[in-house]
């Protein structure tokens, strides 16, 4: 079993900032990506943004600037540091890993989400 717990979310008013934190447990190989989604009431379900496990990073254009992903991998863990936010960014946000659980012989990645985390940017 694996499992990815998310905590940091929040309610900060515009302009401030916020700190995601998912750790990842269980039976797992080796993790190649991790990473953060998002989903806004009405809206489609966006990637937000990705590190590998040698620290290259993507984000989506809209966070460019504000956002920083890092990770930790001797803990499994990867962070979201969110900075300078606005309403825009309120959504349920998401952990994801793409990862080779334990016990599998294969090459495939599989993927894995958290439960979600809030975060609501309003004055």
């Amino acid at each position: 079993q694996v499992q990815l717990v998310e905590s940091g979310g929040g309610l900060v008013q515009p302009g401030g900032s916020l700190r995601l934190s998912c750790a990842a447990s269980g039976s797992i190989f080796s993790i190649y990506a991790m990473g953060w989604d998002r989903q806004a009431p009405g809206k489609q379900r966006e990637l937000v943004a990705a590190i590998t496990s040698s620290g290259s990073t993507n984000y989506v254009d809209s966070v460019k600037g504000r956002f920083t992903i890092s990770r930790d991998n001797a803990k499994n863990t990867v962070y979201l540091q969110m900075n300078s936010l606005k309403p825009e960014d309120t959504a349920v946000y998401y952990c994801n890993a793409a990862l080779i659980p334990s016990g599998i012989v294969t090459t495939r990645r599989y993927d894995y989400w958290g439960q979600g985390t809030q975060v609501t940017v309003s004055s």
